[in-house]
């Protein structure tokens, strides 16, 4: 290879690659090989070998930097770096889009839009995210959002009939076009402060600086703005409650859950890495963000009838708690922001996975009372939903009661006893909104008896996620292991 395009470059870019070219494969496919909507069936097996090809990737990546004892591989002159970081958020993109995958089919063939760039747009989302986490440059981390950016605005507006879809697309796309004039100005400044796009050298540029200069004050309060935006913390949450209940529901699992944790390691990159030595100016932002996020997400979720809506007020406190971990600064904290992005994935896929087996012709499914007496009709969903619920709740003994604990422990051990006390409460308010829907599941009569309907691969990715919520929760140690390799050092 050139000196311009090495073996070093192209085995870490393999993962990247493989999605890249299972995604374009899968449009080819479905315009020449199986135009007939009964043959789409068999674009799922593209897309999972796509998962597995990137998957068999990220393996190798693992094996040779943990047997060359190394910490990180870079390539591309430092643009794109592999370290335990990266392969910790890239394996938990290939499982929410796997996932998501396995629970589309039938929900795709009820709403009559089945075609074959769905599943394109996930791998292409996918290779978005893994520049996100991967990324270590200014340009290489830019080019990863928008990418991945753009599929979920297209994915938004999928269902083309439905006039909820298309509306929330069209709100999402200025609102994020808008989001990424603020970050493309900060990162304008930060190359303008450095000189470079490199991370690393913009962190030793901004070292030398003073926190206090205001050149140094604008382009954090513009990139923060940016990556805000992304997280759906508040104040920069608008679109979230909107876009969640337009676009289809397998939509927006994978846009609760993949978008956001692409987002969590694009944030933590920038804020533990250039800015790091700025920890003084940025931080009020953030525990600014946080607090109002706790407040705003489960005050608001309370009135709401829609689960859709619901979940992404509770989306914006969960964010809220990942700022906290960020906020404290320790190795606890990011620890817990790991644990804790880890654990929403597998629970929110849960939650969104019973919504979608509720879909049927007639009955969309997604308000509270379409759940009424779903432990009789169904007990192993409404099972299924009440663990998840307990687990975004953080009730032990499920997943998200160790994400909690470790963001509680982080604030702790800071001193931010405040903070800790604060962030406990929302708990309360928390367990009151996702009661609700469990009172509605178990306590109800159901108003519609007909059964539910699901596929094997609805049956899996239930499985799944029931055993990933349960499984962190009783068995952490294994990922509480995976999460401290993902320490940015």
């Amino acid at each position: 290879m050139s000196q311009y395009y090495t073996a070093t470059d192209h085995f870490v870019l393999v993962p990247a690659i493989m999605l890249a070219l299972f995604g374009c494969a899968i449009l080819l496919f479905d315009f020449w090989v199986f135009p007939e909507p009964k043959q789409r069936k068999w674009l799922l097996a593209f897309l999972a070998l796509g998962e597995a090809f990137a998957g068999y990737g990220l393996w190798q990546q693992h094996t040779y930097i943990a047997g060359q004892g190394i910490a990180e591989l870079t390539a591309f002159q430092g643009s794109l770096v592999v370290d335990g970081f990266s392969l910790f958020f890239n394996w938990m993109f290939i499982a929410a889009a796997s996932i998501v995958a396995l629970m589309s089919y039938r929900y795709l063939e009820v709403e009559g839009e089945h075609h074959g760039e769905y599943y394109s747009l996930i791998l292409l989302a996918q290779c978005g995210m893994y520049f996100l986490a991967s990324g270590a440059d200014l340009i290489t981390l830019f080019v990863g959002l928008e990418l991945m950016a753009l599929c979920f605005y297209i994915m938004v507006g999928f269902l083309r009939s439905d006039k909820r879809s298309n509306e929330a697309a069209m709100k999402y796309l200025l609102l994020g076009g808008f989001s990424s004039g603020f970050l493309a100005y900060g990162f304008s400044l930060l190359y303008g402060l450095s000189g470079s796009t490199k991370l690393s050298e913009i962190g030793v540029a901004i070292a030398r600086r003073d926190p206090a200069d205001p050149v140094l004050l604008l382009a954090m309060v513009t990139t923060t703005v940016g990556l805000l935006f992304k997280i759906s913390a508040v104040p920069f949450h608008m679109w979230a409650p909107d876009a969640y209940e337009g676009a289809p529901t397998t939509v927006t699992a994978y846009l609760s859950v993949g978008s956001k944790a692409a987002s969590i390691a694009f944030l933590l990159r920038i804020f533990l890495g250039p800015l790091a030595s700025a920890r003084a100016a940025w931080e009020p932002l953030l525990v600014f963000a946080a607090i109002a996020s706790l407040t705003v997400g489960n005050l608001a979720a309370i009135s709401q009838h829609n689960i859709k809506r619901l979940l992404a007020y509770s989306s914006i406190s969960h964010a809220g708690y990942m700022l906290l971990g960020l906020v404290a600064g320790n190795e606890t904290g990011i620890k817990g922001v790991a644990v804790y992005v880890l654990v929403y994935t597998f629970t929110n896929l849960g939650v969104f996975l019973v919504i979608v087996a509720l879909r049927r012709e007639g009955l969309v499914g997604d308000n509270i009372d379409d759940l009424a007496g779903l432990m009789h009709k169904s007990p192993g969903y409404a099972l299924l939903m009440l663990i998840c619920l307990l687990s975004l709740a953080g009730i032990p003994p499920t997943a998200g009661f160790i994400g909690k604990y470790y963001i509680f422990l982080s604030l702790i051990q800071a001193g931010r006893y405040v903070l800790a006390a604060a962030a406990a409460l929302y708990v309360a308010v928390a367990i009151y909104y996702y009661f609700r829907i469990v009172r509605s599941m178990f306590m109800s009569d159901a108003e519609d008896a007909g059964a539910m309907e699901t596929t094997f691969g609805v049956r899996v990715a239930a499985a799944l996620t029931g055993l990933g919520t349960l499984g962190i929760g009783i068995f952490p140690e294994p990922f509480l292991r995976f999460a401290g390799q993902s320490l940015i050092r």
